[in-house]
């Protein structure tokens, strides 16, 4: 078989590996809140266990990214996916609020490998069709957020231990098929650091990257855009209750028009127009729909045009998330790829624990209180991606 077929083979597994991830996130996240609640779980201890995922991610991935720059990137895929098998499983068994909370943490962390996918995407694809390649990656994220939630509700059987339990089997089990892909089909893309080789650990590797024109600043875009996507999925069900008088059904049926939207929009779109008009300026117009429709979204009263608006600001966002990994991984050199972009998908987690924190104080002062807010945030994220689009004409 050619180098080229095991190229492309090895792809889609790791795109497979992407989605199951996510359809693992889909299925605990619907569960999670009545999961908790049947081991009488206060408020604050529901909404920790979520931000504990979060925050194992935080530190999850610039380790795990940069390890793999170090040691290969098969390695650490096989490592990190059995160690989100084994979360899913320890989760089913947890016996009370506080084991389930360190599972989540330990979950979060064993399950950053983004940022080690993208460096093994970026090793094989070259530079002019990363963005199309990130997309695809971005199109298996909405892919797995829309086919969670509906496999909760397939095999889901009701109330009872048991019923908490079957749909975290299964997320192992899908976890564990992807393991095993990752034995069988994928093949190293790097060769190991030399003997002796020194990487710069996070404190060296954050400063390299805020002293760097580009990478500096599409680390604050991760932040900023992130941040406030994050803020407003937050409230979106609290907005639409207060707004439109709608349930858990209708909002789970716009949060799965988002992944649909999301996915598309990042597997058909997001890398032919980065082909055209280059990463830069598509990042441009990605956060200047986020900001448009956050701002306009708190003024509308017709739910079927919110729903609109809504998947707007998930298209908004499909055109970010592929273009920001293409342009770290042009800036980054080869070996510290995987650390770099670790550094971003650590800054989309820490925005993922700040964007809620900070949405739900603003909706108690006003229901659009969190739009208008990431609304603002997007000015001087607009601001950075002009820049970026200078700098890269420059470095060009």
């Amino acid at each position: 078989m050619s180098e080229q077929s095991h190229s492309a083979r090895a792809l889609v597994v790791l795109l497979l590996v992407v989605f199951i991830n996510l359809v693992g996130f889909g299925v605990v996240i619907p569960l999670l809140p009545f999961y908790a609640k049947s081991m009488n779980a206060a408020p604050w201890q529901v909404t920790t266990m979520f931000a504990a995922y979060s925050l194992g991610q935080f530190f999850g991935e610039p380790f795990w990214g940069r390890l793999s720059d170090r040691i290969g990137r098969r390695p650490v895929l096989i490592v990190t996916i059995i160690a989100n098998t084994l979360a899913y499983i320890a989760l089913a068994f947890a016996p009370n609020i506080w084991i389930a909370m360190a599972v989540r943490l330990v979950g979060g962390f064993g399950s950053g490998n983004i940022s080690t996918i993208q460096g093994y995407m970026a090793d094989v694809t070259p530079p002019e069709k990363r963005a199309g390649r990130m997309g695809l990656l971005g199109a298996a994220f909405g892919a797995g957020f829309v086919i969670g939630p509906a496999l909760v509700m397939v095999i889901h059987p009701g109330a009872g231990h048991l019923g908490y339990q079957l749909p975290l089997f299964l997320a192992a089990a899908m976890a564990g098929t992807a393991a095993l892909g990752v034995v069988l089909f994928v093949a190293e893309s790097r060769a190991p650091s030399a003997p002796g080789a020194v990487q710069p650990n996070r404190r060296e590797a954050l400063a390299a990257a805020a002293a760097h024109p580009i990478l500096s600043r599409v680390l604050l875009v991760t932040l900023i855009s992130t941040g406030a996507f994050a803020g407003m999925e937050a409230v979106f069900g609290l907005y639409a209750d207060v707004r439109f008088h709608w349930g858990p059904s209708q909002v789970a049926a716009c949060f799965a028009i988002i992944g649909v939207i999301a996915s598309l929009g990042q597997g058909l779109l997001t890398g032919r127009l980065a082909r055209r008009f280059g990463e830069g300026r598509v990042l441009t117009t990605g956060l200047s729909i986020i900001a448009l429709t956050l701002l306009t979204t708190p003024f509308i009263a017709i739910p079927t045009l919110a729903v609109v608006l809504v998947g707007c600001t998930a298209f908004g966002q499909s055109l970010v998330f592929p273009c920001v990994a293409a342009l770290i991984s042009r800036a980054s050199p080869p070996d510290r790829q995987g650390q770099m972009l670790g550094l971003n998908m650590a800054a989309g987690s820490l925005a993922r624990i700040g964007g809620p924190l900070l949405a739900g104080p603003l909706f108690g002062l006003h229901i659009g209180g969190p739009y208008w807010f990431g609304a603002a945030l997007m000015v001087p994220a607009i601001g950075f991606a002009l820049v970026i689009v200078q700098r890269t004409k420059a470095a060009a």
